[in-house]
């Protein structure tokens, strides 16, 4: 994946639509029809693609639900 700069911008038109620059999808490999969440993180916001259920099949193979940590775990 190559790098991107802040040269990569896009321009929020009249139907408040965002235009994802060519350079950037390419490099992510996305898609027409791909959804994307839209995270707030400071004055800004993160754009995160949502995975398909198919991708995530697998991901916690193996976890054991009785053996977790959460926050009250920390010291």
């Amino acid at each position: 994946m190559r790098r991107m700069t802040m040269a990569e911008t896009a321009t929020l038109s009249s139907k408040f639509q965002i235009s994802i620059p060519k350079a950037i999808r390419a490099a992510h490999a996305w898609e027409a029809g791909l959804t994307f969440a839209f995270i707030p993180k400071g004055t800004g916001v993160l754009l995160v693609p949502v995975p398909k259920k198919e991708s995530l099949q697998g991901l916690a193979k193996g976890a054991r639900p009785e053996d977790y940590r959460d926050r009250s775990d920390r010291t």
